[in-house]
């Protein structure tokens, strides 16, 4: 019988070349497949990280520096700082001009609050407050575009929370009492009759025992 196998006809007496052929060809078409997957994935993977860029948190009244990871800008670069969906444009630097420029008043917002490194290109937001959370995007233009972007999260600071006896619960004659905390929390039992409320956010806490 004849049988073809990587292009080739034999002439064999039994079926089972050809069936070992048809396994390899199988084999390698699967091979192929499972390639382009993962090809497919990494290339997904690149896109995503591009998306959600880096994540930034910072307290309310602190300063935070968006990093170009630039030791120093080329002659042949400029830099653009945009912020949110509407880009609207904070900084710039055209570097052969000689142009380092900030637009404080493009946005109420910013007023008094961008500070411009003319070496690297990082741009610092000063006093922060929670109006400065969002994504802020770095374009750097050249011979081959760069861009990368920020999520900035700014949290407001936390006050001391307060527990009190809510008298209208408590009694002489009652063995119960009723705690509040000054946050409208849950008051936490631990042990010994201590008790303790608890404030807090992604990147600080405050808590009262």
């Amino acid at each position: 019988s004849n049988c073809v196998v990587g292009g080739f006809t034999h002439h064999i007496n039994t079926s089972a070349v050809c069936l070992a052929g048809s396994f390899i060809r199988s084999d390698t078409e699967l091979l192929k497949k499972m390639f382009h997957v993962l090809v497919l994935f990494c290339l997904c993977c690149l896109s995503l990280i591009g998306v959600f860029g880096d994540s930034v948190s910072v307290m309310e009244g602190n300063s935070v520096t968006l990093n170009t990871d630039n030791t120093e800008i080329r002659e042949d670069e400029d830099i653009r700082w945009t912020f949110g969906d509407e880009n609207s444009l904070l900084a710039k630097i055209k570097k052969k001009k000689q142009i380092v420029s900030t637009y404080n008043s493009t946005d109420e917002r910013f007023r008094d609050r961008l500070k411009l490194d003319d070496q690297t290109g990082s741009l610092t937001i000063m006093n922060t407050t929670t109006e400065h959370t969002g994504v802020y995007k770095l374009l750097i233009s050249r011979a081959g575009n760069a861009s990368k972007t920020f999520n900035v999260s700014v949290y407001a600071r936390l006050p001391v929370p307060v527990i009190i006896n809510n008298s209208s619960h408590c009694s002489s004659s009652s063995s119960n009492c009723s705690l509040v905390c000054s946050s409208v929390l849950n008051v936490e039992y631990q042990d010994k009759n201590t008790y303790s409320c608890v404030l807090n956010n992604p990147i600080s806490n405050q808590t009262t025992h």
